[in-house]
């Protein structure tokens, strides 16, 4: 774990055979986030670093942008670990948890949402990430101005806590918008990432970026 942005620590987990790195992400605020749960493997050995982390405080969210193995394989483990922690994610993200068990604390937020807490403020944008389209979420923290750009700001390697400077223009332009097949989509994400301005980009897979 690394402290990689002000109050933010970046966990990776490099899987040599498909030459990938895997971050989660812990937001140590005055009610501490945590973006991704990596796999349910790398989930137990997340637990003893968060808790180490967190020390008196108490894990309040775990973000989870869409349904994949990366994103949510370990959400049972954690939820199990840490009582009464809430859950964040789409309505499609919900409903996939459901059928897995997971049924507890789960906050529903859709595109254009907002969640404030102590010193915090959190935004949700659509993002179409999974194989049938449906909805997904990417999250903004606006008080620090962190962009969590999940699976969409992409790349192959083994990275940890490496950060490059990038303007926004050219970090959005070179982002995965073209694997998104429906058109329709892909401008509506544009425009939406358009509207945003951030200094740091947390990346689910490669590098980070400052800007």
């Amino acid at each position: 774990m690394t402290k990689i942005y002000n109050d933010l620590y970046q966990f990776t987990n490099y899987i040599e055979p498909i030459n990938l790195s895997l971050h989660q992400y812990l937001l140590l605020s005055a009610e501490p986030a945590l973006i991704h749960t990596g796999t349910i493997q790398q989930a137990e050995k997340l637990v003893p670093q968060i808790k180490e982390l967190l020390g008196d405080k108490k894990l309040k969210y775990i973000f989870v942008s869409h349904f994949e193995a990366d994103e949510c394989g370990g959400l049972f483990l954690l939820v199990s670990e840490f009582p009464g922690v809430t859950t964040i994610c789409s309505e499609v993200t919900a409903r996939q948890l459901f059928g897995f068990g997971i049924m507890h604390n789960i906050l529903i937020k859709k595109p254009g949402d907002k969640l404030s807490g102590k010193d915090y403020n959190f935004e949700f944008i659509g993002y179409p990430s999974e194989v049938h389209l449906w909805e997904g979420l990417l999250l903004r923290e606006t008080n620090r101005n962190i962009f969590f750009s999940s699976d969409l700001m992409f790349q192959m390697g083994k990275y940890h806590a490496e950060v490059i400077e990038r303007s926004w223009e050219d970090a959005v332009a070179n982002c995965g918008i073209e694997f998104i097949p429906n058109k329709e989509m892909q401008d509506k994400l544009l425009n939406n990432l358009k509207s945003i301005n951030p200094k740091f980009v947390a990346t689910g897979h490669g590098v980070c970026i400052k800007l």
